[in-house]
């Protein structure tokens, strides 16, 4: 009952957000609202396993081009409808995840994290070199002129299915940590030894956490093709897809579902702000000097910071 109630809260304040950005009818607030969603999705989704079972994951620019990719390859072999690329895009990290965790997470600390971005380098090395989705000199996808049910720009559609992703992330990611599932990931980032000793599969939860974490994290990659029409290794992979998916829970809080969301609205809206008002090349800057502030002063995030 509890979940039905913060599910349908969740559909009240997005309901209110896209009602806000639709009145103001000013296009450029779908992109940069774009944007920010993407990112409480990644920050959500990285929570899941670097927050909550406490394996930091440097892979995530992996998983998001992997379902940047799945709609590349869809949308020039067999093209659908975008919320079934999304799909797609999801089981196809999903299982990159389930195949990277068998792999690695046998690893701990700092090995595991080398380990995931290992992994990053061998993915993109692979999307350079397959030509069928541009390799190299990267693909064009012509974005449709037109929303299939809004009216107006196709920018309005990828805000709203965006929105709708970032409440489904959220709402699992709280179900998750008010759950056993969330109650034994928290076994294993406070001490993965005596969980084991305990009886608590720490394994198999582990596996699970990293197939939810990089299905959500493809998910969130799939419409990117259609938001930028141009996509090539470089920015597919971008570091800035992993420096900002690991600030921002770090800056929210990575205890708690509402961390990695406030982080990600603080920071993404300011460096939307920022890439209009001063210049794109400070978004990376404004992380950096942000996160060093809140290692210093609030080491457990915004949201530790309240609760002490």
């Amino acid at each position: 009952m509890a979940n039905l109630r913060f599910i349908l809260i969740l559909l009240v304040v997005a309901a209110a957000v896209f009602g806000g950005v639709f009145l103001v009818d000013n296009d450029y607030l779908y992109f940069a609202g774009y944007v920010v969603l993407q990112y409480v999705v990644l920050a959500t989704a990285w929570n899941i396993l670097g927050g909550y079972t406490g394996y930091v994951n440097f892979g995530t620019a992996a998983f998001f081009a992997l379902g940047a990719y799945s709609t590349v390859a869809l949308h020039k072999a067999l093209p659908m409808p975008l919320p079934l690329m999304m799909l797609v895009g999801g089981v196809v990290s999903g299982v990159i995840g389930l195949g990277m965790g068998y792999l690695t997470l046998r690893l701990r600390g700092t090995f595991f994290s080398i380990a995931t971005l290992a992994m990053a380098v061998v993915m993109q090395t692979l999307i350079t070199n397959w030509n069928y989705v541009g390799g190299s000199r990267g693909a064009y996808v012509l974005r449709p002129s037109a929303s299939p049910i809004l009216g107006g720009d196709y920018i309005r559609y990828l805000f709203l299915v965006m929105l709708l992703l970032s409440v489904i992330a959220v709402a699992t990611a709280r179900a998750i940590q008010f759950s056993q599932l969330g109650y034994g990931f928290a076994t294993i980032r406070d001490d993965e030894g005596a969980a084991e000793a305990s009886g608590v599969p720490t394994l198999r939860l582990k596996l699970l956490a990293t197939v939810l974490s990089g299905a959500f994290m493809g998910m969130a990659g799939a419409p990117l093709p259609y938001y930028v029409t141009y996509l090539d290794p470089a920015s597919g992979f971008s570091l800035s897809y992993a420096v900002n998916t690991i600030a921002m829970p770090l800056i929210g809080g990575t205890s708690t579902w509402a961390g990695p969301v406030i982080g990600a609205v603080l920071l993404g809206t300011m460096q939307q702000v920022a890439t209009v008002t001063i210049s794109s090349a400070l978004s990376l800057l404004i992380v950096g000097l942000l996160l060093v502030l809140f290692v210093i002063a609030a080491p457990r995030g915004i949201v530790g910071w309240f609760r002490r």
